[in-house]
């Protein structure tokens, strides 16, 4: 995948690959990190590579629990579950949150594929501290778009993040995934 998104055909379409293009730009932060530096905390923050993208992937299937109204635990009770969503723990690797990450974007597009229509009510969960109390509900299109704003901020985490790990920058790192030959315009990122 390039760059950019490619020409969509509709607006459930865009909707989705401007999704995946993020959660594509997102893990590309990762390309050639060990285990042990994606669980780095580089920065003055404690968010890592690795946390990043468990976070997001939880954060994600969360969101499609809410569209599906699927029950969820009272926040109160799940405040550890989502300390811990934002940490690549010892006895987990980056290819599995990885590979949970595609597991949870291909059941995205499922559930999505099967809501014919993008205005469908999608009920705020009442009780947690950052949903408004004055919204009774969102759309699915809301939700699609929400998961894309939040899937680019937490790839321009990763992006700082990463490059305070090694220097990789999002396009060299990009070239060097895709194979692209090296040009004046860029070389690809290669390890140390």
């Amino acid at each position: 995948m390039a760059g950019n998104v490619r020409p969509v055909a509709d607006e459930r379409d865009g909707l989705l690959s401007f999704l995946e293009q993020q959660r594509y730009v997102l893990k590309l932060a990762a390309h050639g990190l060990t285990d042990e530096q994606a669980r780095a905390a580089s920065t003055k923050s404690s968010l890592s590579v690795g946390g990043l993208i468990k976070h997001v992937a939880s954060t994600e299937y969360g969101w499609m629990d809410t569209v599906l109204q699927v029950p969820q635990k009272p926040f109160a009770e799940s405040v550890a579950e989502y300390q811990t969503a934002h940490q690549l723990l010892p006895d987990e690797t980056l290819a599995g949150v990885l590979a949970r990450y595609d597991e949870v974007a291909a059941r995205t597009a499922e559930v999505v594929g099967g809501i014919s229509d993008l205005g469908q009510a999608v009920p705020v969960p009442k009780g947690v501290p950052w949903f408004p109390d004055d919204v009774e509900a969102w759309s699915v299109r809301w939700v699609l778009l929400h998961l894309i704003q939040e899937t680019a901020r937490h790839a321009g985490h990763a992006d700082i993040i990463r490059e305070h790990i090694d220097g990789g920058t999002a396009m060299p790192l990009m070239a060097a995934a895709e194979g692209w030959p090296e040009s004046p315009f860029i070389k690809p990122w290669q390890p140390a």
